[in-house]
């Protein structure tokens, strides 16, 4: 499987079919990430054939810094 970029993002074509998937060392998350060509992809484990997400490593510090900080906590 490959992830097609939506026009105008700027994200690139990456063929994430040997990707190495790693999911939380909690094992809680439903979230498996891979590191590939430089670029972060993201999926949802429960449907591995589903479009993954693709963060440039600036989206990613960002992502990861407002995570921590409670940004996105639904409870």
């Amino acid at each position: 499987m490959t992830s097609q970029p939506l026009a105008g993002w700027g994200k690139p074509h990456l063929d994430l079919t040997e990707a190495e998937w790693r999911s939380s060392s909690r094992g809680a998350g439903d979230v498996q990430i891979a590191f590939v060509e430089g670029f972060i992809a993201m999926r949802n484990s429960e449907r591995p054939e589903s479009p993954s997400l693709i963060f440039s490593p600036d989206e990613w510090h960002k992502f990861v810094l407002n995570a921590r900080g409670g940004e996105f906590d639904l409870t």
